[in-house]
Order: structure tokens, then sequence, then C-alpha cells
């Protein structure tokens, strides 16, 4: 079965024709590159030329789609025309199949065409010059350099540019994919990082809100109503002072700080104090020292929504929150009274833990929560610290305690050097 030829492009049939068309110009006016009575001329007179004129304009068809089977067979065509009185434009056309086939052709045709026609060009005019021993022997090399190894040179130059364009265009795709994740992944942790900021600064607030005003609605008592609503408007005006630094934050688009009046450790003893006017019995043992702002923030927060979680989930008891400087960390726990519930006093977004442990992981830190016995499993920890929940297990009760407790700890690097380990 014949394997059809490849169709031509719509400009190497504008070539082949405008080559052919000069070609029967020039053929019917009578001009030739050789007179009749030279040796090398086998056929002369005017039709001979015709063949290879023909030949050559067929292989300018193939010059993009087939450009080696193209110039092999125009370097056919070109033979032949070496015999008969020969055309000008049947050499001009050889050139450009040369050109195209260096070109268009493989990575391989690309390399070799250059070296065989500048072989072929020193070999025609060493061979005849020591043949002849004649000054004009060395215009055929130069014949032979203008044909072949000058469009060869040119088509090589060609390439070598475009592709290194299309290398430059390849690099400038990717730099603006990478660009583009880059920027995705920018966003995403953004975020992540005001997702973690608005729960932990309004949740605590929240929680006491909806715990007091539960308390409220549920006793008869006016005095221990008051007192309810006191605390819930203390803890509604923090809330919403909170709220609207983040929301300052945002509008001002300043994502690469942190957010303003962002809380110290020194800021612990009035959470702590807090937590106490929110029914908590909390004890503080801070012995933290200096460390860094990121540090200091990410501690604070776990701290914040340990006591949170207390909050909504710890039965009556004892909460203790400890800080202590370590071989380079920042250890943090928080362990409060752990019993069943029939549930939790407030409801959980079930993103409280899933924060405390980011903000350790950003830091090079470790994070667990559990019960005592399981102190160092996460697995054991429900979504919000819900110690109540079913996917806890009834923990051994802790050392010195009247029953177990839910601990939540944690260790954050204080250098750069350890965060980078």
């Amino acid at each position: 079965m014949a394997v059809p030829l490849p169709r031509p492009h719509r400009f190497d049939v504008a070539v082949a024709t405008g080559g052919l068309l000069g070609g029967l110009l020039l053929w019917g006016i009578g001009l030739g590159v050789r007179p009749a009575d030279e040796p090398i001329v086998l056929f002369d007179g005017r039709w001979p030329i015709l063949l290879p004129l023909l030949l050559m304009a067929g292989c300018e068809l193939l010059r993009r789609s087939a450009p080696r089977t193209a110039l092999l067979a125009g370097t056919a065509a070109l033979t032949l025309d070496t015999v008969t009185q020969g055309s000008v434009v049947t050499l001009i056309m050889f050139t450009d199949l040369v050109y195209a086939a260096v070109l268009y052709g493989t990575p391989a045709s690309a390399r070799r065409i250059p070296w065989i026609t500048g072989l072929l060009t020193v070999a025609a005019t060493v061979v005849p010059f020591a043949v002849w021993r004649v000054p004009e022997a060395l215009l055929i090399g130069v014949a032979v350099g203008v044909v072949s190894f000058a469009p060869a040179s040119t088509g090589l130059i060609v390439r070598n540019h475009r592709d290194a364009a299309v290398a430059a265009r390849l690099r400038a795709e990717q730099t603006a994919l990478l660009a583009e994740m880059d920027r995705t992944q920018a966003v995403t942790a953004e975020r992540a990082r005001m997702a973690r900021e608005l729960h932990d600064m309004v949740a605590n607030h929240l929680s006491a809100i909806a715990i007091h005003s539960t308390a409220a609605l549920s006793l008869d008592d006016p005095d221990t109503s008051k007192e309810a609503l006191a605390v819930i408007r203390e803890n509604s005006v923090d809330g919403l002072a909170e709220m609207r630094r983040l929301i300052g934050i945002l509008r001002d688009g300043s994502g690469d700080r942190e957010p303003a009046a962002a809380p110290t450790l020194d800021g612990l003893g009035d959470l702590v104090e807090g937590a106490r006017a929110n029914g908590l019995d909390v004890t503080l043992h801070a012995g933290h020292g200096k460390v860094p702002t990121p540090v200091e923030l990410a501690a604070y927060r776990i701290v914040q929504e340990s006591l949170t979680n207390a909050l909504k989930h710890a039965s009556p008891g004892p909460v203790t929150v400890t800080l202590a400087r370590r071989d380079g960390l920042l250890d943090i726990g928080v362990t409060s009274p752990y019993g069943h519930r029939d549930g939790p006093r407030a409801p959980g977004s079930g993103a409280g833990l899933v924060g405390m442990r980011e903000r350790a992981a950003l830091l090079g830190g470790t994070f667990a929560a559990g019960p005592e016995s399981a102190a160092g499993s996460e697995s054991a920890a429900g979504p919000e610290g819900e110690t109540g929940s079913e996917s806890a297990a009834e923990p051994e009760s802790a050392a010195g305690s009247e029953g177990p407790l839910w601990t939540v700890r944690a260790s954050l690097p204080v250098t750069e050097e350890d965060r980078a380990q």
C-alpha cells in the first residue's frame, strides 16, 4: 500500500509556484547558466532544462513537511541540471531546500548538513586547484559554498535563534506557572492564618457568652442572672474589639504582619483572670522568660484555645497552665478535669485542636492533646478537645488528682536554629 505524501504547507506551495514561474520565464527568453559548447553539458538545447526545473519545483512543495526527502530529491535534480545548460532558478530553489532541511529537519540533520556542505566546499576548492593548478579552479569551491554551505549555515543560525526563543518562552511560561502556584499557596496560607486568628480571638468570648446566657435563661435568681449578664456584656465588648482589629487588618491588606496589638505572654495574667471570671478555677505557672514574637503569639493562642476548650468541655475542678523554658524549647501544658458529660456547654466548630496543631507545626514544634493516661497521643483527642465525647476512652486518674485530666502539651523551638531543624 502506497504511503501518502504529506500535505504541503501553503507557503511552500507559493514558493514552488513562484520558482516554477520564474524558471519558465527565464527558459522562455532563452537564458541559461552555461553555453552549449561546454564539456560538462551533455544535453544541450532548451528542452532538457525543464525536467530538473520541474523536479526542483516539486521538491519545494516538501521543503517543510518532508525536508530531508526534498533535499535528497533536489540534489538529484541539481545533478541533472548540471549536465544541461542549466537554470539560475533551479540553483536558487536548491539553496532554499538546503536552508529548509536545516531549519525544519531533525536535530541530527541540522547538525550534519552544515558539516557535510562545509566538507564539500573545502573539497571543491582544494581538489580542482590541485588538479589544474590555476587560480580559476578556486571559483568552483566558491560556487559550491554559495550553493550549499552558505544556506546551510544560515539555516543553522536561524534555527538556533528559534530554539532559543522557544526555550525562553517555555521558561517564561514555567516562571509564570510557578509564580501563580506561589501566589495560590500564599493566599491559602494567609487565609488559614486569618482563620486561626479569627477563631482564637473570638471563640473564647463567644463561648463564654453562650455558657452564661444559658445559665441566665435557666435560673430564676435575679442576682445570678444579673451577674451572668454582666459577664456576657464584658465578653461581647471584648470580642467586638478583637473583631474590629482583625477587620482593620483585612482592609489594610498588610498580610505580611501579624494583627495589630498582637497579644504577648505578658497578657497571660489578664487571660487567666478572664477565664476565672467565666467560672474556671485557673492556676498559672509561668517561667518562660523572653521569647521571639512568633513563639510568643503561638504560645498565647494555644493557652487561650485550651482555656476555651476547658470552659466548654471540662468537668468542675482546677485548671493548671504551665509554661517553662528548657533546652531551647518553650514547653506549654494545660490540664483540666476530664469526665463524662451529656455534651459541651457551648457548640464547637472542630477547629480548635487543628489550629493549635498548625501553630506548633509552623514553628517546627510538637503538639499533643489527650487524656492524662494517653498524653502525647493525638488519637484520643476529639475535634475540639471534647472531653465528654465518645471519641476518647475512659482514662486512668492522674497522680495527685481526684479524677482524670485532659492534657494539652506543646513544645515550641525558641531560636531560629531550633526551628530550622
